[in-house]
């Protein structure tokens, strides 16, 4: 197969140039069809795709619709209500408040409201006048172990570390943030000279590689976490226990990612692909947790100390509470992470099938907290596919305090859902760490969006409430939300996720769907009781 290649490449050259020289059309077409004469064979002599062998030429237009299909689909195909992750509805929305533009929809919804699924807010007859509640609502995180609350805006910057997106892209980020006075969640990476860069607050997410607080062997540092923590641009640290995206699996920055600065900063070797354990070496049980969390408490000099995990096997999270209360001690948040949460690299099957959606993973951390008791002390923060108002709202009826925002965020900063982010091709220079790709990105102008996207979704979520005649986010509930179960039957929030009463687990008044969950739970153990597969007698109190 060589040597014709070879013939066709030095007589496809000579004509070049001779073509060149001469300006004759029928040279140039004489140099296009030995080109593709040349291309011709070589499909037919290569052996790596039978299509190429069979149907040389012709059946690299596979190859090629493959490469413009998800473009062809989002522009030209897709409907308003279609699309996936984030349908072009909701990517709209994020685009018009971003960029100041009109946000209002014409000739009523393009949402099917009979379909199974459909939610929506009931409003009041007493409604309220948007200048009569507080339009800027802050959330005050510390229990009485916490001697630095924090006030906390009710939409802030969910986890992405540096390496995951551009510098760019962390510095319109943080820069957005601080105008708007909202936190930046730094991610797992450890905390970057572009979280910094403009001093908004952050929020130091400590991850299962401990990076930035990593000894040589990987093992956490006491030390270098104290230096850190105490930075007064640190509001809150957040360990990281799983993430929505690939719950039970543990970070991935690819190798292409990996540069010789994010080493630096991570504390690994450049150009390989980095790999976090799926568990804390720190800590082996649960009440072991809750002494890290007290230690971690210590370090920061005071600051408020949660974790974030996606709900997998709900007896370990019942395990983390009875800890709470042997230890009379515990995080002073948690953030709650869906499984239909985003990430730059996962696995499919991870991605699809692993983890609790986000209502239902909210719903049941928050009734746990509630039966044992803990629920004053500890906020929720909601994470996962919060675009719009109402979705925020949605999850404060639900049981969260505040909310964070990934995808919404890379949303505001132009992001145009490539679906390329595992690839460091991102086109808008968001999720990549190619310079040439990333200049794209222009700090001084995407901060604008992002601190537009959140102010407008925050005042579209207050007005929402005050539709409802609620005056604070913090009077919204599960009786205020309602959800179309079928084509026959509309149920509210508080019938699809019933509440539980305060400190009722600790009376043994468990309700019978968390009976199970309680039984198998131990403080001194994640791994549950598999012996136990059913309760024949009434619950016992929770001691």
């Amino acid at each position: 197969m060589a040597f014709p290649i070879l013939m066709v490449t030095i007589c496809l050259n000579a004509l070049v140039l001779i073509a060149a020289y001469f300006h004759s059309p029928l040279l140039w077409l004489g140099i296009f069809t030995l080109a593709l004469l040349a291309l011709v064979i070589h499909d037919m002599k290569q052996t790596r795709h039978a299509l190429w062998r069979n149907y040389p030429v012709l059946a690299r237009g596979r190859w090629l619709m493959e490469e413009i299909r998800p473009f062809a689909q989002q522009y030209l195909i897709e409907s308003e209500t279609g699309g996936s992750p984030i349908n072009r509805m909701f990517r709209n929305i994020v685009y018009q408040r971003a960029k100041n533009n009109r946000e209002t929809v014409p000739f009523g919804t393009r949402v099917d409201t009979y379909k199974t699924g459909y939610e929506w807010i009931g409003h009041s007859i007493s409604a309220l006048h948007f200048n009569d509640v507080n339009c800027k609502p802050r959330v005050k995180i510390g229990s009485r172990h916490c001697t630095q609350p924090y006030e906390a805006n009710i939409l802030n910057i969910s986890a992405m570390s540096f390496g995951s997106l551009s510098q760019n892209a962390l510095l319109a980020l943080n820069k957005g943030a601080k105008l708007g006075e909202f936190y930046h969640n730094t991610g797992e990476g450890g905390i970057s000279p572009y979280h910094r860069e403009h001093g908004a607050d952050l929020v130091w997410q400590v991850g299962t590689g401990y990076f930035g607080c990593r000894t040589s062997d990987g093992k956490f540092d006491a030390a270098a976490f104290e230096k850190a923590a105490r930075d007064p641009q640190v509001k809150m640290i957040e360990i990281k226990l799983s993430q929505g995206a690939k719950p039970g699996h543990g970070g991935i920055l690819p190798a292409s990612k990996n540069t010789i600065e994010i080493a630096e900063i991570r504390g690994v070797e450049p150009g390989v692909e980095v790999d976090s354990p799926p568990f804390h070496s720190a800590f082996s049980s649960p009440l072991e947790l809750i002494e890290f969390i007290q230690s971690l408490r210590k370090l920061s000099g005071g600051k408020p100390i949660g974790f974030k995990l996606a709900i997998g096997r709900k007896s370990e999270f019942m395990a983390i509470c009875k800890a709470m209360k042997q230890l009379d001690d515990g995080p002073d948040f948690i953030t709650v992470d869906g499984g239909e949460g985003g990430t730059g690299a996962a696995p499919l099957e991870y991605t699809n099938s692993i983890g609790s959606p986000l209502r239902e993973a909210l719903a049941f951390v928050d009734d746990a907290l509630r039966g044992f008791g803990l629920r004053d002390e500890i906020k929720l923060i909601a994470s996962g596919k919060i675009i719009s108002g109402f979705h925020l709202v949605k999850n404060l009826a639900i049981g969260a305090d505040i909310c964070n925002s990934a995808r919404g965020m890379m949303l505001a900063l132009g992001c145009v859902q490539s679906l390329s982010c595992n690839t460091n091709r991102c086109p808008t220079g968001v999720a990549t760490q190619d310079p040439k790709l990333s200049k794209g990105l222009v700090p001084e102008d995407k901060y604008e969006r992002v601190f537009n996207f959140q102010q407008k979704t925050v005042h579209a979520a207050v007005d929402i409430l005050t539709s409802a005649g609620i005056r604070s986010p913090h009077e919204v509930n599960r009786t205020h939300i309602f959800r179309r179960v079928s084509q026959e039957q509309v149920k509210r929030y508080d019938q699809v996720f019933p509440m539980v009463e305060s400190g009722s687990f600790l009376k043994g008044d468990i309700p019978e769907r968390y009976q199970l969950d309680v039984a198998e739970s131990s403080a001194h153990s994640f791994m549950p009781n598999v012996q136990l597969t059913e309760i024949n007698e009434k619950p016992q109190a929770v001691s």
